[in-house]
């Protein structure tokens, strides 16, 4: 989890409570879209560290050959 994801976790997080507490809807959903994109890119980051490790497993098993 990088600090850029969590970043916008948190301050998505932020937002969207703000948007409840005041009854705008707008803030509120942007918040939402907020903490959705640091998930994404959570989800990704990790998609790339898999992809990352089992290339270089690929490697490695033919280097041993």
């Amino acid at each position: 989890m990088s600090l850029d994801s969590k970043s916008d976790q948190v301050k998505g997080k932020i937002k969207e409570g703000t948007g409840k507490v005041t009854g705008n809807e707008e803030l509120e959903l942007k918040g939402k879209l907020q903490n959705a994109a640091g998930k994404a890119k959570d989800k990704l980051e990790d998609a790339k560290e898999k992809a990352s490790k089992k290339a270089n497993d690929v490697m490695d098993d033919n280097d041993d050959k």
